[in-house]
């Protein structure tokens, strides 16, 4: 998400509008939301005093705002809240490790995240088990595309709504006996 996208999101999460944050930044009232506007719509890129600003009136991070830096524990923190924003990927526990969930709520984008997800793991299996060389998996990691996985998130939403009409036909159980 870029810098302009995540001011329109916290702002919005926020409960203001572009001329409340313009006018809280110190831009005059006259042309505030204009002002805001255009840095949500990525015409304009903020510098890093106003970013500051932006984000003291949001009443968060800089790094919030920011485009994702992962080359810090804080950065990847950041990265990590917006992939939850954007995608649904949510923080949980399993046998009391945390671990990143999929929404399922989230229909489509769960289903693509699922394929991509499942395909790094096949790939991630394959390495631990001395299948492919580490040369291999990295080729495939740094070669990874969009096209790599539209194939199979079809499959995944065909044997989904495969798996539900059954389930329909059975009264609402799986047939898995």
């Amino acid at each position: 998400m870029a810098t302009g996208e995540r001011i329109r999101y916290i702002r919005k999460l926020r409960g203001m509008t572009q001329k409340q944050l313009g006018t809280l930044i110190g831009f005059d009232e006259k042309n505030a939301d204009v002002r805001i506007a255009q840095y949500e719509s990525g015409t304009r890129t903020p510098k890093e005093k106003l970013l500051t600003d932006i984000a003291t009136a949001l009443n968060v991070s800089p790094r919030a705002l920011d485009l994702p830096v992962i080359d810090s524990y804080v950065g990847l923190t950041h990265t990590l809240f917006a992939l939850e924003d954007l995608y649904g990927i949510q923080i949980g526990e399993i046998d009391s490790e945390v671990c990143l969930r999929l929404d399922k709520s989230r229909g489509m984008t769960y289903l693509s995240i699922f394929d991509i997800f499942n395909a790094w793991q096949t790939e991630a299996k394959k390495l631990r088990g001395g299948e492919i060389t580490k040369e291999e998996y990295d080729n495939w990691r740094y070669g990874y595309s969009e096209d790599a996985g539209e194939y199979t998130v079809m499959q995944v939403y065909e044997q989904t709504k495969e798996a539900n009409e059954i389930k329909r036909k059975n009264g609402g159980h799986n047939d898995d006996n």
